[in-house]
């Protein structure tokens, strides 16, 4: 899966192709790039460390310590290689040979900490443990979920944890089925206008109701024994670090909080007091409370109309290369909330012993 993530960043958007007169490996002889930034070989080494250290993983136990480490550099580095050689053929994309050194790079950190950590967590089964230990029997599922929900936030939106946004991708797929331009969000909204108190107010009650369900369903998988405030803290914390690391991404490092709005500020302060005091209710009260919050976010989020200083600012910024994610970071981000909805009020819910 992580290899299908490299090709689409890689060769989105998938059209274009054509013969520019270049063999697609002269890049390699090629000399190097003039125009580049720390920012980017940073990001270079990071999106390919994940890659050595799951290859290392998935080589085990037939494969382990050097041998290991030696083939995953190997996949790396050649995936890499043909990643790039690929990208002579599309107009949109350049290949490069800093590209590859820093990619090969990320691969050898990522497949030396995969033996390193490979003890921990293949021969002790350390997540094994700690996922007994800590979360319930019939967790696998929320897990999943849980875990989406940081990288359903990379998408741009406003306002924050404003998830679930279905008028802009119907009205472009109306546009297309009906070969016409279709906006829904002017026939929904009747060409409303809000005051900047008005889309203040709202992003509050957004941020709020997305902080609440998602902190909800969190709490939902734990234990009584887990460490509960230790883990929803960093829950939220990991998914402000990837909020905060996709705006630099996606535009520029000088971008990455430009989202810590007063409006989200305040939702979060109110959706992380409502989590504080629903923490000692009833599973089966935050359950409800939490599909809820959802759904009510749903519906604001759809219902407010597209805040026109959010729209000038978005378009001012300076796009970065990774918005090669655009379209998969927008359909998770609209698909996030009906799969926290469809795990809410799963029936495993329902089972005695469930939740235990």
């Amino acid at each position: 899966m992580y290899t299908l993530l490299i090709v689409y960043a890689s060769w989105y958007p998938f059209t274009g192709w054509r013969d520019m007169g270049l063999q697609p490996w002269d890049y390699l002889w090629a000399r190097l790039p003039y125009y580049w930034t720390g920012f980017d070989l940073w990001t270079n080494i990071v999106g390919y460390a994940p890659f050595g250290a799951l290859m290392v993983f998935a080589l085990y136990p037939r494969l382990r310590s050097y041998w290991a480490v030696i083939i995953s550099i190997i996949a790396g580095i050649t995936l890499s290689t043909v990643m790039e050689a690929v990208q002579t053929y599309l107009p949109t994309r350049i290949p490069s040979n800093l590209d590859l050194i820093t990619n090969s790079c990320g691969t050898v950190l990522g497949a030396l900490l995969g033996a390193w950590s490979g003890r921990y967590f293949l021969r002790e089964s350390r997540f094994l443990e700690l996922r007994r230990r800590w979360f319930s029997r019939e967790a696998s599922r929320g897990l999943v979920v849980v875990g989406l929900w940081p990288l359903a936030l990379i998408y741009p939106q406003n306002p924050l944890f404003g998830l679930g946004h279905l008028v802009p991708p119907l009205s472009a797929l109306l546009s297309d089925l009906l070969d016409t331009p279709i906006d829904l969000a002017t026939w929904w909204t009747n060409n409303a206008q809000l005051s900047a108190e008005q889309y203040w107010l709202a992003e509050i009650i957004v941020t709020a109701c997305g902080v609440t369900g998602a902190m909800l369903t969190m709490l939902l998988l734990l234990r009584k024994q887990a460490p509960r405030n230790a883990l929803t803290a960093c829950y939220l914390l990991a998914a402000v670090f990837i909020k905060s690391l996709a705006c630099a991404l996606f535009f520029a490092p000088e971008n990455a909080f430009v989202w810590f709005t007063p409006g989200a500020a305040g939702g979060m302060i109110i959706g992380g007091l409502m989590v504080a005091g629903l923490s000692f209710a009833p599973l089966n009260a935050q359950r409800r409370v939490a599909g809820l919050a959802l759904i009510f976010s749903l519906l604001a989020t759809n219902a407010v109309p597209a805040n026109p200083y959010f729209i000038s600012t978005l378009q001012t910024w300076v796009q970065g290369k990774f918005l090669n994610f655009d379209g998969a970071a927008q359909f998770l981000s609209v698909l996030w909330p009906f799969l926290a909805l469809w795990f809410l009020y799963h029936p495993v819910h329902r089972k005695p012993g469930g939740q235990k």
